[in-house]
């Protein structure tokens, strides 16, 4: 039994000392941080500023790789499938690890068991906006005029089940009254309704409305936070219109394929950690609407799982679904 206890005894011994050795090799090659969404948008952006800023701590490129599709479940899919060596990162919102799974039966991938979550990096609440010809100036007057409405009260989304959606369905639940979802293909149509007076209401991200807000051309309503925009400093929360069970927040996080070896995801999130303390990393992140966090590991999995029941229940009530 001597010869096994010793040989037990050394095989513990080089695991010990080949983890940290492990970390320090990580990466060897440019590391592919996969974007599930086409450039330009808000996951973009936190994606090349994390990338641009990590690079020179891990000592090699960090590459954007953008794949959209699939209501994000191509990306996704394909980041659940790479070797898990730590080269292949994803970063996306909580569309690809919260809303879809939720609405969605049969994904390629699971937002739990697939990934090995690194960190939560921001979040971005919605603007309740309507367009400058209505007669809505406050939420209340919104409430008013949609239980008014025995048609349900029109209001623009990205899609079906996307987080616009949603955040009519968790306000129309809230208020008891009926509310109309009508799809556009993105912000920029949707942002266009409003403002022509095709749709009186909407939801967007705060970066995309704030030009128009500014502008004079959309009216905003409320943020659908619990604390107020950085670029919309006057505009009330969900909270102070006194209805913060119709909050959401999207965010954004970043993970690797599941077995990712433990030293390279403390390295990661050691690493990301600086990145997301530096103060020019939270002013950039304020000037595009969004507000800097750092949520570890198990802070993210709880995310996922409240928010995945959370959704599967509003979904099932205001019969949302994606084909």
């Amino acid at each position: 039994m001597k010869p096994l206890r010793s040989l037990l005894a050394l095989a513990a011994t080089c695991l010990a000392l080949a983890a940290p050795a492990f970390a320090q090799e990580w990466p060897t090659r440019p590391v592919t941080l996969v974007v599930p969404f086409p450039p330009g948008g808000g996951t973009d952006i936190v994606a090349r500023l994390v990338a641009n800023r990590l690079s020179p701590r891990l000592g090699q490129p960090v590459v954007i790789d953008n794949r959209p599709g699939a209501a994000t479940a191509i990306g996704a899919a394909a980041v659940a499938r790479a070797a898990p060596d730590g080269h292949t990162l994803l970063l996306s919102g909580s569309s690809t690890y919260s809303i879809l799974p939720a609405l969605k039966p049969g994904l390629p991938y699971d937002p739990i068991d697939s990934f090995s979550h690194v960190a939560v990096v921001a979040r971005a609440p919605l603007v309740l906006v309507t367009g400058p010809s209505t007669q809505i100036t406050s939420v209340a007057d919104l409430l008013q005029r949609a239980r008014a409405d025995a048609n349900g009260l029109m209001y623009a989304t990205f899609g079906s089940g996307s987080g616009p959606h949603l955040a009519g369905a968790m306000l129309a639940e809230t208020a008891q009254a009926r509310m109309t979802a009508v799809p556009y293909k993105g912000s920029a149509p949707a942002l266009t309704a409003l403002i022509s007076g095709e749709v009186p209401i909407g939801f967007d991200t705060v970066a995309a409305a704030a030009p128009q807000i500014r502008a004079g051309k959309l009216r905003a309503l409320a943020v659908t936070g619990e604390q107020r925009a950085a670029l919309l400093p006057d505009v009330p929360t969900y909270v102070e219109a006194k209805i913060p069970k119709a909050s959401l927040v999207s965010w954004y996080a970043l993970a690797a394929p599941a077995r990712t070896p433990e030293p390279v995801l403390a390295r990661l999130n050691r690493e990301l950690s600086a990145v997301m303390a530096e103060p020019e990393v939270r002013k950039t992140l304020e000037g595009a609407g969004l507000e800097p966090v750092l949520l570890g590991p198990q802070a993210f999995r709880r995310l996922i799982r409240d928010e995945v029941d959370a959704f599967k229940a509003i979904a099932r009530r205001a019969q949302i679904s994606i084909e």
